[in-house]
């Protein structure tokens, strides 16, 4: 059940976008999690300051799960998400944040897990 977040300051196309999920889709299994419960939101256009200075290229992305990871594996996704931003959308890693968020509780489809 893991929900990746993304605030991004720059316009993000359709094409783009369905980069930016795929890849995510495929990298979502360094936190031993599949795509099929995955779910994407992308913020496009989104005012970003870090250290007191307007990001003109930057993003925040927030990843929760359902149960938790390793370190280890979070430091891994942080490489693949800041590796994908790069690629799709020329954002450098030193103005990429990334939070994790492991939930106890998760609700889907009427119920919880």
């Amino acid at each position: 059940m893991p929900f990746i977040d993304s605030k991004i300051t720059v316009p993000v196309s359709d094409a783009e976008k369905e980069q930016l999920k795929a890849a995510l889709g495929r990298a979502v299994s360094v936190l031993h999690k599949t795509e099929g419960y995955l779910m994407v939101g992308i913020a496009d256009g989104y005012d970003l300051w870090l250290g007191g200075r307007k990001l003109e290229r930057g993003a925040y992305v927030e990843v929760s799960l359902f149960g938790s990871a390793s370190s280890s594996d979070y430091d891994r996704m942080t490489g693949e998400i800041c590796r994908i931003l790069k690629e799709v959308l020329n954002i450098p890693s030193n103005a990429v944040y990334v939070t994790y968020h492991g939930i106890r509780d998760w609700g889907f489809n009427g119920s919880n897990f």
